[in-house]
């Protein structure tokens, strides 16, 4: 058996999510040949950091080009404008995908494999990325896929029931990157001086981020604060272009820029895609997160924390399955009340707590075993199945 995992994105932040089910395939499993494909220079580093601890010469690795003379003239030209490269790039590697019995992705562009090229027979399974709440995931897409990996039972749930995704196929498997975590939480050189450090971490989705209204009031009001310090971490696709157009809703947001006098203030540290944007750093250093809708306050809540939630639309959340997470803690609409929401999340952890970590356990299945082990043997166990129909 031959398996690929495919890392084909723009930024980095999808490797972690399945590069720990890779290796521990080809480590426990060695009737399964591992083959690692990426798309652009910033993945394979990311590749390389992952593996520096060493996974055994059995994992292949391959970077997949655009082959086509036109596709490669019209890559300069669009991939300022949308994720040209990223659909692009299976038409003129085909070769390589019909070389596998089956392929492993985090997103779902890999689709057009199966509905544009005929690759029927290659099973696609998708390792989710993140355990958030936006409806985008849990659309009908999800269902096309031979086998989908989820980390908990509020995902397997939605999946079935807005998905329509048949429950034989899909695997509960917990969380492979909550294995890379490290042993003692990271501590920033701004942390030195004892104050609380917020997490400010905005999504891109211009019709649910906190930034396009509020992002810039919110960095001014932590570079004037003598009682916080501040980590600005938005999700790493904010700052990716200039424009940021929505998949929900026909349109795009300018995203602008962060001020000079916010990098250089010194109890606020800005980081807009470095690895430590996406390997839980700042996730496990900050005593306080404030965002709206990136799934990252579920990597926030392993250790139950303070949450502050922005809703500068005046968006109606309450029941709605898409804004759970927007339970853990205040949900603010205006700046002003900002002060009071962060000095109240933090005074009630003790009634919040509960409400975390039933979000937690409902997103997190997590039994005391890797995560990636048992998504290795999940996949191993569905190579070995007779196919399910489509």
């Amino acid at each position: 058996m031959r398996v690929g995992f495919l890392y084909n994105h723009d930024q980095i932040h999808q490797v972690a999510h399945s590069l720990p089910i890779a290796t521990a395939l080809a480590r426990e499993f060695p009737d399964v040949e591992v083959v690692l494909a990426t798309t652009n220079d910033a993945l394979d580093a990311a590749v390389d950091r992952l593996l520096a601890a060493g996974a055994g010469p059995r994992i292949g690795r391959v970077r997949l080009r655009l082959k086509s003379p036109l596709r490669r003239a019209l890559s300069p030209l669009l991939n300022p404008l949308l994720p040209f490269d990223k659909a692009a790039i299976y038409g003129d590697n085909l070769a390589f995908f019909r070389s596998l019995d089956a392929l492993v992705v985090t997103e779902k562009t890999s689709l057009l494999l199966k509905s544009r090229y005929g690759l029927g027979t290659l099973r696609l399974i998708h390792c989710r990325h993140g355990a958030g709440d936006r409806a985008i995931g849990f659309n009908a897409e999800s269902a096309r896929f031979d086998q989908v990996l989820v980390s908990g039972p509020k995902i397997r749930d939605r999946l079935i029931r807005e998905a329509h995704v048949p429950a034989e196929r899909i695997s509960t498997v917990g969380y492979p990157k909550f294995d890379l975590l490290p042993a003692t939480p990271p501590r920033l050189p701004l942390q030195a001086n004892g104050r609380p450090t917020v997490l400010y971490n905005p999504h891109p989705a211009p019709h649910l981020s906190s930034w396009y209204a509020l992002g810039q009031a919110v960095l001014r009001y932590f570079r004037d604060s003598t009682r916080y310090n501040l980590i600005f971490a938005p999700h790493v696709m904010l700052f990716q272009r200039r424009w940021v157009p929505s998949l929900e809703h026909l349109g795009a947001r300018h995203v602008g820029r962060v001020p000079q006098d916010i990098l250089d203030c010194p109890h606020i540290h800005v980081d807009l895609g470095s690895p430590a944007s996406t390997d839980m750093t700042y996730t496990q250093a900050a005593d306080l997160y404030l965002g709206d809708a990136s799934s990252q306050v579920y990597e926030f809540l392993q250790r139950p924390r303070p949450c502050v939630f922005l809703n500068p639309d005046h968006l109606q959340w309450r029941g709605d399955p898409n804004f759970a997470h927007w339970t853990a803690g205040p949900v603010v609409s205006d700046l002003a009340e900002l002060d009071a929401a962060l000095a109240r999340s933090a005074g009630d952890v003790a009634t919040y707590r509960p409400v975390q970590q039933q979000l937690f356990a409902c997103s997190f299945d997590l039994n005391g075993e890797a995560s990636s082990l048992r998504a290795a043997r999940a996949i191993h166990e569905r190579l070995h199945e007779t196919p399910l129909p489509p």
